[in-house]
């Protein structure tokens, strides 16, 4: 957190003087942090910690009335303190604050009146194919919209929506309790009369009757339907690929199996220098299992990140016990052998497959939609048949930013698809604008990263990889497309804020 020594009690008043617009203050009222931010001749008291991962507000910033987590992103008003833009879900609390000339007293805790309208349209129900982030974004913020009819969301996974980021990061390296990874409470479907349909797989969709057919041969009718399959892990063609030491990791139970195993086991290959398969190695270090990484590519990440930060990545992982295959790819497991396209071998207690995932647009293909290396949207998140919507990694749609059609496999972006499409079902028609953002993780080396760049003409970094102090610009004919930062989180926010004004 940014420094300032003391937090004054601002229930005894505190100077706003030289508080400027866009100026925070983190204060305290009881035993509570609580943050005063100014945003235009407004003072608001809200609290002071992203209900995401208990990220400082204070190192964020303020803008449009609202104030943005530093580390992923998050965005709560800062008159109501609802979370309008995910990652973070829950509100955070506010104080009302009166102000006497130039000092501001925070008073009680308070609800603000909701300022929500009610739906433009309001379909009989929604259906909601998918229990990944995608799918609960959209039915916890139908409720939230006012939405009063049924909602079914089916999945065929056999645990609730997680937090799938946390699965290759810190519940795999074992610093996360199990009780953290479910988005929401069981309580939380109950209470907001949300059906939740685990283990469960639609077989099709009848865009003419309105339904969806599931496997069991029942059919559920819907008003309006949001497709939000996601993908699915590649699975090599390779012999041995379907031995039961071999895993992907998609899903909780992935990531739980994947744990089981790390008991006893002393060396693990990962076929893939991905975010996903580079999240593993980290994580199964940290839990002393010797790794090895074997990719086709020369540097890691170098496709999405460039040269120098995938140098930096992989000498990062090295320096933590890491080794690394590149330009090879496994041909075989037999056994506890790996065999190498060049021809070495590697002993493998188990072996975890990071080697990329394909949308799954096959409902979509089938019941007649548009569909091109993705299904194909429009700026509402609308597919080819009015009333039916998708999201997340299936999506494929105009991206405002780049002036090109966009498929994007980061988490944050499918919640917040999820979330607009909730918003469209419903009338709001307002296009889809958001700046893409995902994180990553590598032992304590944090990496966000803002914008989208396929291509780039130049890389021009700003600071120091290696001190893990710098901002990573990736540009081309002059337009900055997207940016990676490292501990420089308030540089990041600031990046993001300037694609969505661009």
């Amino acid at each position: 957190m940014a420094d300032q020594p003391d937090k004054p009690d601002l229930r005894k008043g505190v100077s706003v003087a030289t508080l400027r617009d866009g100026d925070m203050l983190l204060g305290r009222v009881d035993d509570e942090d609580v943050l005063l931010a100014r945003a235009g001749n407004d003072l608001f008291a809200v609290g002071a910690h992203c209900t995401h991962y208990h990220g400082p507000l204070f190192d964020g910033i303020v803008t449009n009335g609202t104030v943005r987590c530093p580390w992923h992103h998050a965005c709560f008003d800062l008159r109501t303190g609802d979370a309008v833009r995910a990652p973070a879900l829950d509100p955070i609390a506010c104080w009302r604050v009166e102000r006497r000339g130039d000092v501001a007293f925070v008073r009680e805790k308070s609800t603000p009146p909701s300022t929500r309208a009610a739906p433009v349209t309001s379909p009989a129900s929604v259906v909601i194919i998918g229990g990944g982030a995608a799918g609960l974004a959209a039915a916890d913020m139908l409720r939230r919209e006012a939405y009063d009819g049924p909602i079914v969301m089916i999945s065929a996974d056999d645990s609730p929506p997680s937090d799938r980021p946390n699965l290759s990061k810190d519940y795999l390296a074992g610093t996360a309790q199990e009780d953290w990874i479910p988005l929401r409470s069981p309580e939380f479907y109950t209470d907001n009369r949300i059906e939740l349909m685990l283990e469960t797989r639609v077989s099709s969709i009848d865009v003419a009757r309105r339904d969806v057919l599931l496997a069991n041969g029942s059919r559920r009718a819907f008003g309006a339907l949001l497709i939000a399959t996601g993908a699915d892990p590649v699975r090599l063609p390779i012999p041995g690929a379907d031995a039961p030491h071999v895993h992907y990791l998609r899903s909780f139970g992935d990531s739980k199996a994947i744990v089981q195993k790390t008991g006893d086991a002393k060396r693990v290959v990962v076929a893939g220098a991905s975010f996903i398969g580079l999240e593993v190695a980290a994580s199964l270090r940290q839990r002393d299992i010797a790794v090895d990484v074997v990719a086709p590519e020369h540097v890691p990440l170098e496709k999405v990140m460039g040269l120098e930060v995938g140098r930096f990545v992989q000498t990062l992982h090295e320096s933590h016990g890491v080794v690394f295959h590149l330009g090879e790819t496994v041909k075989a497991v037999e056994g506890h052998k790996v065999s190498l396209s060049g021809g070495s071998t590697l002993d493998a207690d188990f072996v975890v497959m990071g080697v990329g995932v394909r949308p799954l647009t096959a409902l979509a293909e089938q019941a007649g939609l548009a569909v091109d290396r993705g299904v194909l949207l429009n700026e509402y998140l609308e597919t080819s048949a009015p009333g039916i919507f998708a999201a997340g990694d299936i999506a494929r749609w105009p991206d405002h930013h780049t002036g090109e059609r966009v498929r994007i496999e980061h988490w944050v972006v499918a919640e917040r698809q999820g979330q607009a499409a909730a918003r469209n079902i419903l009338g709001r028609r307002k296009p889809f604008t958001d700046v893409p953002f995902f994180w990553s993780q590598h032992y304590d080396i944090p990496i966000n990263y803002v914008g989208h760049a396929e291509k780039w003409d130049e890389v021009r970094v700003d600071g120091s990889i290696e001190a893990h102090d710098c901002a990573v610009s990736y540009i081309r004919a002059g337009r900055r497309l997207a940016v990676a930062t490292i501990y420089r989180d308030r540089e990041s926010l600031q990046a993001e804020l300037a694609m969505e004004q661009s």
